[in-house]
């Protein structure tokens, strides 16, 4: 219990202190006019109040990945709690904000945008099929989940459910922000939050010890925590497709100031929700092998709701049952939305087209292949996800390494996450069964090794910018 205390409390630590020291990194300027007001469109730039804006970002980042990720995560035992709490604070929430204050200071740009702006047009074509195939495998498996549970709850058949809510996905994509996700996301972000911190104060009130961290108790199973763990559980600490979402956010704040309470606050919350279920998957099952079990006879669905119906009874069987529904809904749409939002944006520059008729396209080359998918068994494609998901991680911090080594800021605070990632998915696609499958110490000579290479570009990188800072010092003082 101490453990699990402690590291809700680190991380609302991690808010309140680092938070601000990442914003004074960054520079805020609340004179500067926001694309909410510069872009004013009725439809994608529309300013809305923060507290909607944290709703809203908690729910497109969130889905049930800080749920179903965190309950795998927590297979490796307590070691779970320290990457969420490390993972959120220093490189999740670092990477969430810059995501999406970048998006801001650059009138609202896609996450393939800021990539080319500071990486270059060649990293962005790589980028933006992994990102797009990303968001429309995420769309896909969020739109048959919904259903395939739609159909065991009512008399609808699969087919039937799947147009229910693929149709909703449609106008969620299409219509403007301000009316379907900013007036209903509010109250799903309420019975996400009522559900986590109610499955929270059961724990701590129903007698069963939630497993400490010790290190005879760190990582109580056989496969390795590196990096496998970083990959499990991506969404409670750090994951790419948040870099996707940002944008949807930043075109509706109304200052710069409010970027923090959002992008960073929404990835705190994320990480608090992430840190509940590890322990609830940890303490209700009597430890990993238990939870193990458990996930083997009824999957991550069927665990969700026993823990639930048993700590909260009715109500809590109520809430799993609108979790499992709801929260992969509200992931499933915008991932749809932003995969539209950035094709439109990329089409716009080659074609002159109107408007609407731009979004109603490119809804349709999004969505035919997200309705195909949901219909079809593409799990040997789900397999490559989470590895995708931390490139995208990797890049977006990079991204905001150029761009502090650019402004000659503290550009420590995203190069040592961006390091530890780039880390991460170098040795995992070696070691994972879906990538080359190799020996474990194998794989960890070749990913370090790249990792090195990376780490050497980094460091010439930031003599280079030092040299050109200091010619510059050089030609002011002689002017």
């Amino acid at each position: 219990m101490i453990t699990f205390i402690t590291s809700i409390v680190l991380l609302l630590l991690g808010y309140a202190f680092y938070a601000k020291f990442v914003e004074r990194v960054f520079v805020i300027n609340d004179g500067q006019t926001t694309p909410a007001y510069e872009k004013q469109d009725g439809l994608d730039y529309v300013p809305m109040s923060w507290w909607k804006g944290w709703f809203i970002q908690l729910l497109n980042i969130a889905g049930l990945g800080p749920i179903f990720g965190a309950l795998a995560g927590a297979l490796y035992g307590p070691v779970a709690f320290l990457w969420i709490v490390v993972g959120c604070i220093f490189a999740g929430a670092v990477h969430d904000y810059f995501s999406g204050m970048l998006s801001l200071r650059h009138g609202g740009a896609q996450f393939p945008a800021l990539v080319a702006r500071y990486l270059g047009n060649a990293v962005k074509s790589a980028v933006n099929v992994i990102s797009l195939i990303l968001m429309i495998l995420v769309a896909a498996a969020f739109t048959a989940g919904p259903a395939q549970l739609l159909t065991q709850l009512t008399p609808l058949s699969f087919m039937t459910a799947l147009i229910i809510v693929f149709a909703y996905f449609i106008l969620a994509a299409v219509l403007p922000v301000n009316q379907v996700i900013g007036k209903i996301y509010p109250i799903f972000g309420v019975i996400l939050v009522v559900m986590a911190v109610s499955i929270g104060v059961a724990l701590l009130f129903g007698g069963k010890p939630i497993p400490e961290l010790t290190v005879e108790n760190l990582h109580p199973g056989e496969l390795p925590i590196w990096p496998l763990l970083m990959v499990t559980i991506s969404c409670g600490a750090i994951s790419g497709f948040h870099s996707t979402q940002s944008p949807i956010v930043s075109r509706t704040l109304k200052k710069e100031s409010e970027g923090r309470k959002v992008f960073y606050g929404a990835m705190i919350g994320e990480g608090v929700i992430a840190l509940i279920w590890a322990a609830a998957g940890m303490t209700f099952f009597g430890g990993t092998a238990g939870l193990q079990e458990a996930l083997a006879a009824g999957g991550p669905s069927g665990v969700v709701n026993e823990i639930s119906v048993s700590l909260l009874g009715t109500f809590g069987g109520i809430l799993a049952i609108l979790g499992v529904i709801i929260l992969p809904i509200t992931t499933g749409d915008t991932a749809l939305r932003s995969s539209r939002m950035i094709l439109s944006d990329w089409m716009s520059s080659k074609f002159d087209m109107e408007r609407k008729g731009m979004v109603l396209l490119m809804t349709v080359v999004v969505g035919v292949p997200t309705f195909y998918l949901s219909t079809i068994d593409y799990t040997f494609l789900w397999r490559y996800v989470g590895w995708s998901n931390q490139v995208v991680a990797a890049v977006m911090l990079w991204t905001a390494v150029s761009y502090l080594l650019r402004e000659g800021k503290n550009h420590w605070i995203a190069g040592i996450p961006a390091m530890f990632m780039t880390g991460v998915v170098c040795t995992y696609i070696f070691y994972a069964p879906e990538g080359f499958g190799w020996a474990y110490n194998t794989s960890m000579i070749v990913g370090f090794t790249l990792t090195a290479v990376v780490a050497a570009l980094y460091i010439r990188s930031i003599f280079r910018y030092k040299n050109i800072a200091s010619n510059d010092k050089s030609e002011r003082t002689a002017s």
